[in-house]
C-alpha cells in the first residue's frame, strides 16, 4: 500500500471526513485497535493459562493455528473487497471529474464555441 493507493486512501478519509474532523476520526481508530489488541492478548493469556492448568496445552495450539488461519483468511478477504470498492470509488471519482471538466468546459466556452 504506497504511492497511489496511499493518497486514493487519504483523498476519500478527507471527503467523508472533512479536514476538521479527521484527526478525531484517526484518534478514534488508533483507540479502538488497541482496545481490541488489549482485549485479544487478554483472552489469550487467560486461554494459555487455562490450557497449563489443565495440561490441554496441545489442543488448544491446534485450536488457536485453526483460528489463526480463518483469520487470516478473512484478513486477505477484506482486504481483497476494499481494493475492490476502492476501484469501483476511484472509477465513480474519475467519471464525475470528467463530467465536471466538461461542464466548466462548456460555461466558459459559452453558447459560441470557439474555432480552434
Amino acid at each position: 500500500m504506497f504511492g497511489g493507493e496511499f493518497f486514493f486512501i487519504i483523498l476519500i478519509a478527507f471527503l467523508l471526513f472533512g479536514t476538521k474532523n479527521l484527526p478525531e476520526v484517526v484518534r478514534g481508530y488508533a483507540k479502538f485497535m488497541a482496545t481490541l489488541k488489549n482485549a485479544t492478548n487478554e483472552i489469550k493469556s487467560e486461554i494459555q493459562k487455562s490450557a497449563d492448568i489443565d495440561g490441554i496445552n496441545s489442543s488448544i495450539q491446534q485450536i488457536t493455528s485453526s483460528v489463526t488461519q480463518e483469520v487470516e483468511k478473512v484478513k486477505e478477504s477484506v482486504a481483497t473487497d476494499t481494493g475492490a470498492i476502492g476501484q469501483q470509488v476511484l472509477k465513480q471519482t474519475t467519471e464525475e471529474v470528467g463530467a465536471i471538466q466538461q461542464n466548466i468546459e462548456d460555461i466558459v466556452e459559452g453558447p459560441i464555441k470557439r474555432q480552434k
